[in-house]
């Protein structure tokens, strides 16, 4: 489990393609400080499991599921990456639940500065539309951000400086592609409504105030 705030960029050391599979080596700092084999990693927002490290980078395969339903296969080497470490009992949870298990791929449409901000707009599936709502949470690339706009096949985000500067959304470009993971609970919920013998109905939402 995740929260969408990126601890630090990442690159791209080295990148064994298999048949269907990747290996990957990716450079890293702070992290690894107090890193063990096993430990989960979310890279560009996809959970991926430690299988070795050094004091410099660390090794994690990606099976051929998440080749096919991330950005990953798309990395070159020397390319950033967003690194988050999973979310520890202890501290504050600054973001939103983030699982790293990726949706569905979304593109930049465009990308606008507007006073201290930048908004990007990202195409999105109808069905990964249906399962959010504006001011709700996001996470693109794995970093956990509030929905500016939305409509049936586009999300808009708000990025401030921070953001912009600190997670590879900054450098990203118009028609690049970026990892989607929409909310958790929305999930939970659409699930529950999808039940035949579910008493949870839209009406019934409607009829208590959601």
């Amino acid at each position: 489990m995740f929260t969408g705030i990126i601890e630090e960029f990442g690159t791209i050391n080295s990148m064994t393609m298999g048949k269907e599979a990747i290996a990957f080596t990716i450079g890293a700092h702070d992290i690894i400080a107090d890193m063990h084999i096993g430990d989960s990693i979310a890279v560009n927002g996809v959970c991926l499991t430690v299988t070795s490290f050094t004091t410099s980078s660390f090794t994690a395969d990606v099976m051929p599921e998440t080749v096919r339903a991330t950005t990953l296969a798309s990395l070159q080497t020397g390319a950033r990456v967003n690194l988050e470490r999973a979310m520890a009992a202890n501290k504050r949870f600054g973001g939103h639940f983030v699982a790293g298990h990726v949706d569905e791929v979304g593109t930049i449409l465009r990308k606008r500065p507007f006073s201290n901000a930048v908004y990007v707009d990202i195409k999105i599936s109808r069905e990964a539309s249906a399962l959010l709502i504006p001011r709700g949470s996001i996470a693109v690339d794995g970093i956990s951000l509030t929905i500016f706009a939305l409509q049936p096949e586009l999300v808009t985000v708000s990025l401030i400086p921070h953001t912009f500067d600190q997670t590879t959304l900054g450098f990203k470009r118009e028609r690049d592609t970026v990892n989607i993971e929409t909310d958790m609970l929305s999930k939970y919920v659409a699930r529950q409504l999808q039940g035949q013998n579910s008493k949870v109905t839209a009406d019934f939402l409607r009829q208590n105030g959601f």
